[in-house]
């Protein structure tokens, strides 16, 4: 295959709103996508303009297809192992397909998620436990939510919770409150338990170390992320710490520590939804034609 002027490693939102601006310039766009989307548990996906309460599958759908109406993009489904190279000259190989050139790179990789140790927790992701409240709390009616503690950010996602229902922190030998916090929890209506989790049965049922079964419309939890493959430090992509975990440190144009690298989407920002995944792909596409058009501004 001849080389591409971009190759975007990962199909999902942010990787294909990215695309959509390249391709509108007559770029020749390669997207490899293994087929991983992160939320591909979830039967909605809510608080994307115009298509609240849509498929998550629908939308990640119609946008590819969409996309594959311009004559100058290439869709690969596999996964890109290894990636190598320097501006106008990287190299991406993949397990099934070959090896492929471009004169750009964009990540759009997504994350991994790590969550609580939890028995039970696993299958109900993005069914009745979730990590976003704008995504998913309206669906809830203001019912009894549950916040499983994981790092001292959960304190913030515990006080915005009651926003959508009646909120019981769960501890779970997490972390500890010290007295302002504390009181911060009591004055928004919070209920704090600090008896540890055992096990998540039914819907949302969570059952205590000392047998007590606390049951709950939804549960929430801050799971911590990383990127969801290792291309990025194989490239030399610099890291950074976030409340959440660890992601991609990328200029405002999206372009990371490594010249003609860019990254967008959840491995590249915080926090994280399909709207702001969306945005962010679309400004990332817009600023690598920038460096195409002009390879020397600053």
């Amino acid at each position: 295959m001849n080389t591409q002027d971009v190759i975007i490693i990962g199909g999902s939102y942010a990787g294909m709103a990215a695309a959509l601006q390249l391709v509108r310039a007559r770029r020749r766009v390669l997207i490899i996508d293994a087929g991983k989307r992160r939320n591909q548990a979830a039967a909605d996906s809510h608080g994307f303009l115009s298509q609240d309460g849509a498929d998550p599958a629908e939308i990640a759908r119609i946008a590819r297809q969409q996309l594959q109406a311009y004559p100058t993009l290439t869709w690969v489904e596999d996964v890109a192992m290894d990636a190598s190279g320097t501006r106008d000259a990287f190299s991406v190989a993949t397990t099934a397909s070959g090896t492929f050139s471009a004169r750009r790179l964009l990540l759009a990789t997504g994350v991994a998620d790590e969550l609580p140790s939890i028995d039970g927790i696993g299958e109900r992701w993005g069914k009745s436990v979730f990590h976003c409240p704008y995504c998913h709390g309206y669906e809830l009616d203001q019912g009894e939510i549950g916040v499983i503690a994981v790092v001292p950010m959960s304190i913030h996602q515990a006080q915005l919770l009651p926003e959508w229902g009646n909120v019981t922190f769960l501890l779970n030998e997490a972390i500890e409150l010290d007295a302002a916090a504390r009181e911060e929890l009591v004055a928004r209506g919070v209920r704090i338990e600090a008896t540890p989790i055992a096990r998540i049965e039914g819907h949302a049922d969570v059952v205590l170390a000392d047998g007590r079964r606390l049951s709950f419309a939804g549960l929430f939890t801050a799971p911590l992320n990383a990127p969801s493959t290792p291309i990025a430090q194989t490239l030399g992509c610099a890291l950074m710490e976030t409340p959440m975990g660890t992601q991609l440190q990328t200029s405002d144009a999206k372009e990371t520590s490594v010249e003609g690298v860019f990254a967008c989407g959840d491995v590249a920002r915080m926090p994280h939804s399909v709207s702001l995944a969306v945005a962010d792909g679309a400004w990332a596409g817009a600023q690598i034609h920038r460096t195409l058009v002009w390879p020397t501004a600053g």
